[in-house]
């Protein structure tokens, strides 16, 4: 391929991911990114595929993570922006290095198709560390979260996002293999049935994940309410005016118990309220505590609260508490802390460093990071409590479950952001819904609020900056998926593919070399 066609077809790659993912939702365009990219960084060194990788990157998660730019200024965004890119870089340098898996035969690689494995499994490696590295990782724009309204997102209860990834990027790498394959193909019958093949192994890749089962919670009913109080204003200041804030909740969750009570809304069983829906520490503040029982003994059930605690012993916590109505002013609640402050954001590491970049840094206060999975009794549920971008990681939704969690409750606070992160986030939601096998619902100050089935069927969902209480009956379920069962294995199985695959060309060149120097000659590789 020239060069300029290989870099129009990495940004084409970046462009096409983008709008694979919410709020455009083309789930179909990330296989055709996958394939744009391998086809560009085929034949190429590694410097040139590290290149068009981050050029592909850039395309990509700019404008995917363009609201983490609307409170903060660019410089953030940029950097954010430019070190997800570069993970991406590395990924086609890696998909560059596997070349010869596809242009060299031999016994154990017969036609080539090591290759499209390889690739998809070094897409599923490039996510796995950039899930972890640096600073515990920024999982936002894994292929699987884009496949929310996708035919193969039932294979997240087989083997979770890792799985879902690897199939959408096999399919996408099966059909660059069609094409390269097909380049040529002339009146060799073996070379010109390769490209029909490898479109029937991507269509069988497809047929196999419509074999896996959606696993449907049967467990007793819950009549669950989310409220969604909104906030004064958007912005960094959202919580500016912090009894506004906990009044609109309050308020809503009374004028939801007047309807119970005049009998044009039904009883529920639990109610949960966004993240932040009260960053006044109701366990240290006698009047937001006093506020917060007068809702939950009004509307007769208990509320799942995100709030914001204080303590001189363990610092500023962001917590999900649990008021259960007839609750005595000072007594113990349960409560949930949130294990994974997000780096800059909730904490700031290289405070010094970070402050250069942006003065905003020192508006955050380091949280503490809680040590227990967010396991909680919420009336007749225990419920998986995970706190905003957390459910972007695996291992922290999975203890939810494995704990004992029967539905999946996702407190958020998109107040800083914009209707497109909301969404995205609910297509985590979706997913994680079916990978466990468990109804979930996504609770949010301003929006999107609304509830999932465990087919990643979405319900009640609310408009963006504006108040709401939605209501669904939820089923709940002790059993596991084998997605859970099974954990982080198919993704270490993965792992282990797109190492043996880079090792196995490396291995091939080194003895490719030392045959050159045998016979005198050398060679370009």
């Amino acid at each position: 391929m020239p060069t300029w066609a290989a870099l129009l077809a990495a940004a084409v790659a970046g462009g096409a991911m983008l709008v694979a993912f919410p709020p455009y939702g083309l789930w179909w365009a990330a296989p055709a990114a996958v394939a744009l990219l391998a086809l560009a960084t085929h034949r190429r060194r590694m410097r040139a595929g590290f290149g068009l990788g981050v050029l592909s990157g850039v395309l990509f998660f700019t404008p995917l993570l363009s609201w983490t730019n609307l409170h903060t200024g660019m410089v953030p965004w940029l950097l954010l922006s430019g070190m997800e890119a570069v993970f991406f870089g590395l990924l086609g340098a890696a998909t560059a290095w596997v070349s010869p898996l596809l242009d060299r035969r031999d016994r154990w690689n017969r036609g080539g198709w090591a290759w499209p494995l390889a690739v998809a499994a070094i897409w599923t490696a490039q996510e796995a560390l950039r899930d972890r590295a640096p600073f515990g990782g920024f999982p936002w724009g894994r292929i699987a979260f884009s496949q929310d309204t996708s035919p193969l997102l039932r294979l997240a209860a087989a083997g979770g996002a890792p799985l879902l990834t690897f199939a959408v990027a096999l399919i996408g790498a099966l059909a660059g293999y069609a094409v390269l394959r097909g380049i040529g193909a002339g009146s060799d019958t073996r070379r010109a049935v390769a490209p029909l093949a490898a479109v029937a192994a991507a269509c069988a890749v497809a047929g196999l994940a419509q074999a896996v089962p959606y696993a449907k919670p049967g467990g007793r009913s819950v009549y669950v309410a989310v409220v969604q109080g909104n906030v004064p204003r958007l912005g960094l200041d959202f919580n500016a005016q912090r009894r506004a804030v906990l009044d609109n909740h309050v308020n809503a969750t009374i004028a939801l118990a007047d309807q119970v009570r005049a009998g044009t809304a039904r009883q529920p069983d639990l109610v949960v309220w966004p993240e932040n829906a009260s960053d006044i520490d109701p366990l240290r503040n006698l009047d937001a505590g006093i506020l917060i029982d007068r809702a939950a003994d009004a509307i007769h059930a208990p509320i799942l609260v995100g709030a914001v605690l204080y303590t001189p012993e363990t610092g500023v916590e962001n917590a999900g508490l649990v008021f259960n109505p007839g609750r005595t002013v000072g007594d113990p609640v349960d409560k949930y802390v949130k294990r994974h402050p997000v780096p800059f954001a909730e904490r700031i590491p290289l405070r010094g460093i970070a402050r250069i970049v942006s003065k905003e840094v020192d508006r955050v206060t380091d949280m503490t990071a809680g040590t227990r999975p967010g396991v909680l009794p919420v009336g007749p549920a225990t419920v998986g409590d995970v706190i905003c971008f957390e459910v972007a990681y695996d291992g922290i939704v999975r203890d939810t479950v494995t704990g004992g969690g029967q539905l999946i409750a996702v407190q958020t606070n998109n107040a800083t952001f914009d209707e497109a992160e909301a969404r995205q986030q609910l297509a985590m939601v979706r997913l994680r819904a079916v990978e466990h096998g468990r109804d979930a619902l996504m609770a949010s100050t301003v929006g999107i609020s609304a509830f999932a089935d465990s087919t990643g069927a979405t319900s009640g969902e609310t408009q963006f900056n504006h108040p709401a209480v939605v209501l669904a009956e939820l089923r709940l379920s002790n059993q596991r998926t084998l997605a859970t069962r099974l954990g982080a294995v198919p993704e270490y199985v993965i792992v282990a593919l797109a190492l043996a695959g880079i090792g196995g060309v490396a291995l091939r060149r080194r003895r490719e070399q030392l045959a050159a120097t045998d016979d005198g000659t050398e060679e370009d590789l």
